[in-house]
């Protein structure tokens, strides 16, 4: 990494951890339903970094529980976002959490959850995610000016996640040329990251799920499992793809392309409540109460 962002919020001295709020594009942005699409790429790279790998081998319930999991996932991502106070509650909830989420490899390696570099690279990943997200899903990609913004607001997220400041490069090109050294020279093919792909092409029932139904799970959820899957490995980089066998074909890219079009233009024009999950939308709402509130207080008699 030849540049890292300076920050030290424990001193009191520099820029402190903070809840984000209106008016950034994490808030208009990460609460929609479109988050989704692109968050598979990103478990996926993370399942390629080693020491991620080894941790969510032997401690995560992708296998068995795989819908539990997203659901609790992307309303923990939603909480960073849209949780106020409780945002910074919920990045020291995960934590400590994952304080105790280590293990050893059958080559004697100890892997940490918490070390550095393995912490950051789980909200790098969805950094990358993000400008992915734009470049398919939305109707037009990112400038170089919008992905340093939205870079910024990154960094006061890997603050309030209490990420090495040594692990955060100084600005979006900078995190570029890292990520690209990252896939290219770090990541490695994993058990973990093909068992992850067998997951999402096929989504088991949730246990509570009567046996009787469980074939009508499966047709109803196959199709969407397959389009996870086809959109995972489209928005995976190129170099990770080689290094799992996958292939990508220029007839996949059009598919793909087509498909984001159509999302980037009915997407839109769907009612909030819809477009945004549930915890965005209702943060949303809160907010334009709040708004409200304060104009009529600001206009009263006095």
């Amino acid at each position: 990494m030849t540049a890292a962002v300076a920050f030290d919020s424990s001193s009191g001295t520099g820029p402190q951890r903070r809840p984000f709020a209106p008016g950034t594009r994490m808030w208009d942005e990460t609460g929609l339903i479109t988050f989704s699409l692109t968050a598979g790429s990103a478990f996926l790279l993370q399942t390629m970094e080693p020491t991620i790998s080894a941790v969510v081998d032997e401690h995560s319930s992708f296998r068995t529980d795989p819908l539990g999991r997203a659901v609790r996932s992307i309303g923990s991502v939603m909480m960073w976002i849209y949780g106020g106070d409780e945002a910074i509650a919920e990045a020291d909830r995960l934590r400590t959490m994952h304080a105790s989420l280590n293990t050893t490899t059958p080559d004697g390696v100890r892997h940490k959850a918490l070390a550095s570099g393995p912490w950051a690279w789980v909200l790098h990943t969805g950094t990358f995610a993000f400008t992915e997200n734009a470049q398919y899903f939305s109707r037009r990609p990112l400038t170089a000016a919008e992905k340093e913004a939205y870079y910024q607001e990154t960094v006061q997220l890997m603050r309030n996640f209490s990420v090495a400041p040594k692990e955060v490069p100084a600005n979006y090109a900078e995190f570029e040329k890292f990520f690209a050294d990252m896939v290219e020279h770090h990541l490695q093919e994993t058990d973990t990251a093909h068992d992850y792909l067998k997951v999402i092409r096929s989504v088991a029932p949730p246990r509570q799920l009567p046996r009787a139904l469980r074939p009508v799970w499966k047709r109803v959820v196959s199709p969407v499992g397959r389009l996870q899957y086809f959109v995972t490995i489209g928005t995976t980089p190129e170099p990770a793809r080689r290094k799992l066998g996958l292939t990508w074909t220029a007839s996949d890219e059009r598919k793909l392309k087509a498909l984001g079009w159509f999302i980037a233009r009915t997407v839109p024009l769907l009612p909030e409540r819809v477009r945004y999950f549930p915890i965005a939308y209702e943060a949303r709402r809160l907010e334009r109460d709040r708004a409200r509130l304060r104009k009529v207080i600001d206009l009263r008699p006095m």
